[in-house]
């Protein structure tokens, strides 16, 4: 049992005002694990506060004093992995093994690569007499989820911070444990007072106070599409910049030619990891017709060969996070079902043998149609379409006809194919002819559509922190007298 008591103000940890309680359970046993004292509206008025006072400092520190501030957080931040990893664990259940291997490694590579960016980024730009500088645009709430709570945390708190931000952060109180460690982390920076905030509480008070607030300047939040449509709204008022990551639906176009064994089962297996939470997931396979038997074939042995249980078991896949995702989900499978589609593997329910926790059969659906829910919406689970094309022309129409955009993938013969079908795809980032965990930390991610605006990662995280400011006049065309 373990409880959050307190939120970060202020440069202290304080009891927050609102004393409500939100009771934890544990997504492996269903038991009680203690719970979480969520903040107010008047906690987030004290944390706006308190960075609207540190942002002079903040915004003032030198790109060295900033690259100082980033190198201590690299630091503190590998002496604390394995803390990061038993939390992730705690408030997940998912495998140890993807702890180790993604959910904290992979915000470490974020931290390098923004300490690379920074010592390289011009901030300023003559144009003729122009000189146009970016500064850091001010207070930033910073919204993120439960799935990937460190990675998600990072990719946001780290370029604010490199940028001159100062910052109030609202995770998920359904991941207070990572939240706990990183706010751990951010204290020992030596940071301004103020100048990074945490509070821990639900999205319609402290979410919505934070991106009311007029003194916020930007907001920046992950998460579902309801979600950044509720605080696009909230923001508008005070017309402050908003950046939103938020659902996706992604398509996996398999092209005639592709290696069907290499490309279905990565398909599978990478729908699947974190159980299926991951907003870019490939949940739609686009296949070709004529080997739609072969495709499920493949893809069912993958299913049934992959393991779900608890953390320490080393199975593939762990439970959902909480009864309300498992109860999502399981109406998402009844809904396929009663819509018609065909359940090659999987289905309702738990997994064989397991009685208790979070779990989720992978199902894999096939016999779909467009306008099905589980075709159209974002499930956010261990659940997987099949759809079929009649050629390139047809695939790259059912990959786009989606309201979403975050991501697409795509399998050719050959990389000139490829990239030819690649660039008629509409997604923020696409991934051609390589294993389904490509990566570049460098590039920038994020959606289209509904699936958000704006981008992240290296470079152009920090700029999304950025304001461009014209000096007109500054640069005289001749030496002064």
């Amino acid at each position: 049992m373990r409880s959050f008591e307190h939120c970060y103000i202020d440069g202290e940890w304080v009891t927050p005002t609102g004393g409500r309680a939100l009771p934890r359970t544990c997504p492996v046993s269903e038991a009680p694990s203690g719970q979480v004292l969520l903040a107010s509206a008047a906690d987030v008025d004290r944390a706006v506060g308190a960075a609207r006072r540190a942002f002079a400092e903040m915004s003032g520190a030198s790109r060295e004093q900033r690259l100082q501030w980033l190198r201590r957080l690299s630091a503190l931040y590998a002496e604390r992995k394995a803390d990061l990893c038993a939390a992730v664990v705690a408030e997940l259940g998912c495998p140890m093994w993807l702890a180790e291997q993604a959910q904290v490694p992979l915000p470490g590579t974020h931290i390098d690569v923004a300490i690379d960016v920074l010592e390289r980024y011009e901030f300023d730009l003559i144009h003729g007499s122009t000189l146009i500088r970016k500064q850091p645009i001010g207070v930033c709430g910073l919204i993120t989820p439960w799935n990937w709570p460190v990675s998600l945390a990072i990719t946001k708190l780290v370029p604010a911070l490199a940028a001159g931000c100062s910052v109030v952060w609202k995770p998920s109180e359904f991941a207070p444990c990572s939240a706990q460690v990183l706010g751990e982390i951010w204290a020992e920076l030596g940071l301004p007072k103020g100048a990074f905030n945490l509070l821990l509480g639900e999205g319609r008070e402290v979410g919505g106070a934070l991106s009311s607030h007029p003194d916020v300047d930007q907001i920046s939040i992950t998460g579902s599409t309801r979600a950044g449509v509720d605080v696009a709204r909230q923001a508008a008022a005070s017309v402050k910049r908003v950046h939103q990551e938020l659902g996706g639906k992604s398509p996996n176009v398999v092209l005639d030619g592709a290696d069907l064994a290499k490309v279905v089962e990565s398909g599978v297996r990478y729908m699947f990891i974190n159980s299926g939470q991951t907003c870019s997931a490939p949940s739609r396979m686009i296949v070709p017709r004529a080997r739609l038997d072969e495709v499920l074939a493949i893809a069912m042995a993958v299913a049934e060969s992959i393991e779900v249980g608890p953390p320490e078991s080393g199975a593939f896949l762990g439970p959902l996070v909480n009864a309300a995702q498992w109860g999502r989900v399981q109406d998402y499978i009844a809904s396929g079902i009663a819509e018609g589609a065909r359940v090659v593997v999987g289905g309702p329910g738990r997994p064989e043998g397991l009685t208790q926790g979070y779990y989720v059969r992978p199902t894999i659906f096939a016999d779909v149609t467009s306008q099905m829910r589980i075709v159209r919406e974002e499930i956010f689970g261990p659940v997987l379409c099949i759809q079929t094309h009649e050629g390139v022309e047809d695939a790259v129409a059912l990959a786009n006809d989606t309201p979403y955009g975050l991501a697409a993938f795509v399998h050719a013969a050959s990389l000139s194919e490829a990239r030819e079908v690649a660039v008629r795809l509409q997604a923020g980032q696409v991934c051609l002819n390589g294993d389904m965990d490509l990566l570049d930390p460098y590039a920038p991610f994020g959606g289209r559509r509904q699936s958000g605006n704006g981008r992240e990662w290296g470079a152009f995280g920090l700029e999304s922190f950025l304001e461009e400011v014209a000096y007109l006049g500054y640069q005289p065309d001749t030496a002064e007298a």
